[in-house]
């Protein structure tokens, strides 16, 4: 069995913050930054490549990072994830999305399920829905094909799929995959169902609820407001709506729905992207083989990931540089830069995937710990964001790590030549150009202008962004997560931190409050 220690209780954590600091301007200025964009280079899944060669790390940091790898046991820990053991400690729960993917390992039986067969078993009965509806075997009350689906959820109900449909969307209308179109109403704001479903046409769309548990208070609330709409429109609520749950939930065989998919405790929100979360939205979105083929992608980096060799397994590496940079560095943030507008909102879905997961002040074991851990995550596509914060990251008094990602060639295949260049090209010129000036800064006598440079970044390259790759790159980022969190010796799966305003919400809505919190309600007419 693996030790669970506090990072700051390794000898390995004491030898790294002793391994001289790279100096990031020498290192990549001039023939030795064009040979370290050669040799810090590796591959991932799908055609993926994980270049760090614009961080602050040499060899002996990564020597000392290996170690450190070593004694935390990563890939003995990775290996327990994923043969069922009780990883998710507060919660008393096995970890499984990987399984939603792929079999890394041994079989996982949980509840007296095979879980592996479990979640294949939902992946097909989602497909053979979508199928119907495409073919119109399902319809409308009138007979008629629904052309919308609109996903109903909050949280991770909602950032990972909606990332993943936007992702993928361009992609599937260029390659005539692309069946329905998707929205999603998240927010219990009423401003955000009205807008959606005054842009669909209700009677041709179907609904997706999700919630593992049945009593969401945000998702059964735009629920009601779905249902009224539909009513209003002398519709039945019953033939446009699917539910996603646990089979235990007062949603699983409610006559409500035409049909209930199935997801289990096993599965985070925050991972469930892969699981029948995402499968429903995406399978009707742009057919049953396209998230087949996400799902593909996953499985095959997350086998990158079992890799016990550091410098083979670009999460682990990723994570380890990313805790250097944290705990040794004292870098607070780390900003996500996609140069891709399909990837316009793969940073808020990490940013929960991240910040949920390894925002912790305890470990495991419920004791507070004496070293930082998560950073704060945030990040715009680019080039947009070179106009809005880039600023502060090229000369804010922080240094922000950052992690761009980059693809050669776009989704559309159509593009112009303006100035004796594409459109593709002056996209990826600029974020060429965003690493080495980071990296290298620009002196000048005007100090207004001087750029210190010394801000480290790493980018992910691919050819295209499709299915697989998005499969790939959604699993790098989970995993990375995952090795921090071992890292940081807390407990990456629970989320007790989004609990206590819920609690304190109820208490308003039955105007059972005192102090403060009777103040603020009365402020807000509540």
């Amino acid at each position: 069995m693996t030790q669970w220690k506090n990072l700051d209780t390794l000898a390995s954590f004491g030898e790294l913050a002793k391994v001289q600091k790279v100096n990031l301007v020498e290192a990549m200025s001039g023939q030795n930054g064009a040979d370290r964009v050669k040799k810090y280079s590796v591959p991932m899944a799908e055609g993926l490549t994980y270049n760090y060669a614009a961080k602050q790390v040499d060899d002996q940091v990564i020597d000392a990072l290996e170690k450190l790898a070593a004694e935390a046991e990563l890939s003995d820990k990775f290996a327990e994830l994923y043969n069922g053991a009780v990883i998710n400690t507060g919660e008393n729960r096995l970890v499984l999305h990987h399984l939603t993917r792929g079999q890394l390992g041994d079989t996982v039986t949980a509840d007296g399920v095979d879980k592996r067969a479990f979640y294949v078993e939902q992946q097909q009965r989602i497909a053979d829905f979508a199928n119907k509806v495409h073919s119109g075997e399902i319809t409308n009350a009138a007979g008629e094909k629904f052309t919308t689906v609109v996903q109903i959820g909050i949280g991770g109900s909602d950032l990972g799929p909606r990332a993943m449909y936007l992702a993928l969307e361009n992609w599937a209308k260029k390659n005539n995959t692309f069946k329905m179109e998707a929205k999603f109403i998240s927010n219990v704001d009423p401003d955000d169902a009205a807008a959606v479903l005054a842009s669909v046409d209700v009677a041709h769309s179907i609904f997706v609820l999700v919630s593992k548990s049945g009593t969401t208070l945000e998702t059964l609330t735009n629920e009601s407001f779905v249902k009224d709409a539909l009513a209003k429109a002398g519709l039945d609520a019953s033939r446009h709506m699917i539910a996603v749950t646990s089979e235990t939930s007062p949603l699983a065989k409610s006559d409500d729905y035409l049909a209930a998919f199935f997801m289990d405790d096993y599965i985070g929100g925050r991972y469930s992207s892969t699981s029948a979360v995402g499968g429903a939205v995406l399978s009707l979105a742009f057919g049953p083989e396209v998230f087949a083929a996400f799902l593909d992608g996953a499985a095959a980096e997350d086998k990158l990931s079992a890799n016990a060799n550091v410098r083979e397994n670009p999460a682990m590496l990723d994570a380890l540089i990313g805790v250097y940079e944290r705990n040794i560095l004292g870098y607070p943030a780390t900003a996500v830069l996609p140069y891709s507008q399909a990837l316009s909102r793969f940073p808020a879905h990490l940013q929960q995937a991240d910040m949920e997961s390894n925002g912790k002040s305890v470990n495991r074991f419920g004791e507070p710990v004496d070293y930082v851990t998560g950073p704060v995550l945030f990040g715009e596509p680019g080039t947009n964001g070179q106009h809005s914060f880039y600023q502060l990251l090229h000369q804010g008094t922080d240094i922000v790590p950052l992690q761009f990602i980059g693809f050669k060639n776009s989704q559309i295949g159509t593009d112009v030549v303006i100035q004796d260049s594409t459109s593709q090209q002056k996209l990826c010129a600029n974020v060429a150009a965003q690493i080495v000036a980071f990296a290298c800064g620009k002196a000048d006598d005007n100090r207004n202008k001087n750029f210190e440079g010394g801000r480290p970044s790493s980018i992910i390259i691919g050819d295209q962004l499709n299915p697989q790759a998005l499969g790939a790159l959604l699993a790098h980022f989970e995993n990375k997560i995952m090795f921090q969190g071992f890292l940081w010796n807390v407990n990456s799966f629970d989320q007790e931190g989004v609990q206590l305003g819920k609690v304190l919400a109820k208490r308003v809505l039955a105007h059972e409050t005192d102090g403060a919190l009777k103040e603020f309600s009365d402020l807000l007419n509540i």
